[in-house]
């Protein structure tokens, strides 16, 4: 029976791209395995595999009874249903530590960098495993998006050596023609409802006990979004009032500007001042220069929920 090789929860490019190469990567060690998704892919990611000429992974939600490899996460509330019901192998990630606890030993590549694509470029190098043309164009296409094309604060110097690298493999002459023909894909909102929007790439956290969504919208310029906001803004409400959740943000991020307008529901709207020293304005606030949730968003909550 194959491992499965699975990301988190609403998928994104790195979490799809790092699973198909991770499957490719492990059955070449002599481990059979192979990529799964907890959900349909989003618009950018689609586009990203098409280019390539490969196929989105099959949806498989319930890890009973499977080996399981984790790729871009270490949460509990990210992770695939019942995984405690499988066996965890290993973990393929670029996050803080999650709350995800094994019984076993488990091979890990936990690395401080702008996308897990980066960790599994260094993977391959290090079994000395060449990288497939078209697994290398996805890898690419990951680093790109997770990094904002390097305007990210997450971006590292290995982030862009690997690009580097995996353009040459891929057969890409103008990464950043390709990046901004990715955004323009992934800045499309017309035609998505709220809840595709919304979830297009959301994560839920447990900060102190509370149950706190966050999701992310990427424009390359945010008047694109100025029709959809009122129903954006109604959607995160009602997400909120699912699940027990304490508060829900969305992050319109826009790419030129290098900031983020973020929408508020919350039970308590003064942990965004407490976590930005920013008031908010209404139900929501500019923070100028924020563009990662991992490393600007996430952090700065998980301490004003503490405090």
């Amino acid at each position: 029976m194959a491992i499965l090789v699975c990301g988190h929860k609403n998928p994104d490019t790195d979490t799809v791209a790092s699973a198909i190469a991770a499957a490719d990567l492990y059955s070449k060690r002599g481990m059979e395995a192979k990529p799964v998704t907890q959900g349909e892919i989003a618009p950018e990611t689609k586009f990203v595999l098409d280019k390539f000429g490969l196929k989105a992974p099959e949806i498989v939600t319930d890890a009973t009874g499977q080996k399981i490899i984790l790729v871009d996460h270490t949460d509990i509330s990210q992770t695939i249903d019942n995984l405690s019901k499988g066996e965890l192998v290993a973990v393929v990630d670029h996050h803080k530590l999650g709350d995800i606890t094994t019984s076993n030993p488990l091979e890990m590549w936990v690395w401080p960098v702008g996308c897990s694509a980066t960790v599994l470029k260094s993977m391959y190098d290090f079994y000395g495993i060449e990288i497939p043309a078209n697994i290398a164009g996805i890898l690419l296409c990951a680093i790109l998006s997770d990094t904002v094309m390097f305007k990210s604060v997450t971006t590292t110097d290995q982030d862009k050596k690997a690009v580097e690298a995996l353009a040459k493999i891929a057969g890409v002459a103008d990464v950043m023609a390709l990046g901004m023909e990715m955004f323009k894909v992934k800045s499309a909102v017309d035609g998505a409802t709220p809840s595709e929007l919304v979830f297009r790439d959301y994560k839920d956290f447990d900060m102190s006990g509370n149950k706190v969504g966050i999701g992310q919208l990427e424009v390359v310029d945010l008047s694109m979004l100025d029709a959809h906001k009122a129903a954006l803004q109604a959607e995160i409400e009602k997400v909120k009032g699912q699940e027990g959740r304490h508060s829900v943000f969305l992050l319109l991020t826009d790419i030129m500007k290098e900031g983020s307008e973020m929408l508020i529901a919350s039970d308590d709207a003064s942990v965004v001042e407490k976590a930005f020293g920013v008031k908010p304005n209404g139900k929501s606030v500019w923070l100028d220069g924020v563009m990662s949730r991992k490393k600007q968003v996430a952090p700065n909550f998980i301490k004003a929920f503490e405090g």
